[in-house]
This record gives C-alpha cells, sequence and structure tokens, in this order.
C-alpha cells in the first residue's frame, strides 16, 4: 500500500483581496473535487486577521500529488493576483519524486522554503476509493 502524501503550504493574501481568492479557491476546489477522487482532503484554511491563508492537502500517494500539480498548475498562476509567495512555506509529509519538487518550485518560481518529512513509522486508516 502507497503512504499517503500530505501537503501544507502557507502564504500571505495580499491587501484587500481576501474574498476575491476565497471565490478564486472555491473554483479550483470545484475541479479538484471532480477531478481527483484520491484527493482525501482539500481545503483552505485563513487565520483570523485575513492575511494569511494555509492550504491543507492529503493525498492516496505522491502519484496523486503530481496528477494535482498538472491538473491546479493554470490556478497556482492565477493566484498569483491574490497571493503573496514571497514568504510562501511548503511541508510535505511523504515521499516526493525529485521531479515533483523542481515542479512545485517551479510554479511558484524558488525561493520558497520546502521542507520535506519522510515516514519513518506509520499506519492509516484511509479509505483509498
Amino acid at each position: 500500500m502507497a503512504d499517503p502524501f500530505i501537503f501544507i503550504n502557507t502564504y500571505a493574501i495580499q491587501p484587500d483581496m481576501l474574498e476575491a481568492y476565497k471565490q478564486r479557491f472555491q473554483r479550483t476546489a470545484k475541479v479538484v473535487e471532480d477531478n481527483e477522487p484520491r484527493m482525501l482532503y482539500f481545503a483552505c484554511h485563513v487565520n483570523e486577521s485575513g492575511t494569511e491563508a494555509t492550504t491543507v492537502q492529503i493525498h492516496a500517494d505522491a502519484d496523486n500529488m503530481a496528477f494535482h500539480l498538472q491538473l491546479v498548475g493554470d490556478h497556482i498562476e492565477a493566484a498569483r493576483d491574490f497571493l503573496d509567495f514571497s514568504s510562501m512555506s511548503i511541508r510535505i509529509y511523504g515521499s516526493p519524486t525529485d521531479a515533483m519538487l523542481e515542479q512545485m518550485r517551479g510554479l511558484v518560481r524558488g525561493g520558497v522554503d520546502v521542507t520535506v518529512s519522510r515516514p519513518v513509522i506509520a499506519f492509516d486508516r484511509f479509505p483509498v476509493p
């Protein structure tokens, strides 16, 4: 059984762009829901001041994360209108390929702190569609 792949990224929301960003994220979430049956959890969390957002994704496996990056690449590009990627951080819990890490860095145009934590001891009870 493949390990679940957990992706968490945090970024600043441009001033006065919270509502526009939430609308854009809703459209992205619909694309993901309709096209990624192996996405187990996909959510945007916003801090109380509305200045920072965190995306939390739980994929059935790393292959689904690779598919996700292809599926939403255009949506990530469009998010530049609403987000400040200069302070972005990415945390990965799983086993990404080197190609996947390179693709992530390319989508956000480098300079992003990416932390990878590979599983050492684990079990899961996720039902995989």
